[in-house]
């Protein structure tokens, strides 16, 4: 059970980036009131997908993970290990964030009264949600990292 739910959170990350992404791109090109359709439509995918992440990721930390049960078990011991810290504590938060960000943009931006309202809330959301789930993310390299792509 593990491992499959990893690899759908793995895989699912791309989806929920590219669609971030998407909302700020679609966000940028409002103009006018008939233009908030298509960020509209963008953000709606970009939260659902987070959502969808935050269940999986939320699964794993407190069922299935071993480096989240570890941790869990000696809370100050694993502060000291960076590893265990970025699992326990650091990932969480930015992808917390995120989906935090997500879901007050989306709100505040269907209530804005004008396009250039909408447009800047929707900016400031996603593009905080954007970044906060590219510090969130596991990348090669780094001492936390994991592959781009599981298989």
């Amino acid at each position: 059970m593990y491992s499959a739910v990893l690899l759908l959170h793995s895989w699912l990350r791309w989806v929920a980036l590219v669609t971030a992404i998407g909302t700020v791109l679609a966000a940028i090109r409002i103009q006018l009131p008939t233009d908030r359709g298509r960020a509209d439509r963008w953000s709606l995918f970009a939260m659902a997908t987070l959502d969808l992440q935050m269940l999986l990721g939320l699964l794993l930390y407190f069922a299935l993970s071993p480096f989240t049960a570890e941790a869990l078990k000696n809370f100050s011991a694993a502060m000291a290990d960076s590893n265990l810290r970025f699992w326990a504590v650091e990932h969480i938060t930015a992808m917390f964030g995120a989906v935090i960000a997500a879901h007050v943009g989306r709100a505040l931006a269907r209530n804005a009264s004008t396009p250039a309202a909408h447009r800047r809330r929707l900016l400031i959301a996603f593009g905080l949600a954007t970044v906060l789930m590219i510090v969130g993310i596991p990348w090669p390299g780094f001492a936390n990292g994991r592959p781009l792509f599981r298989v």
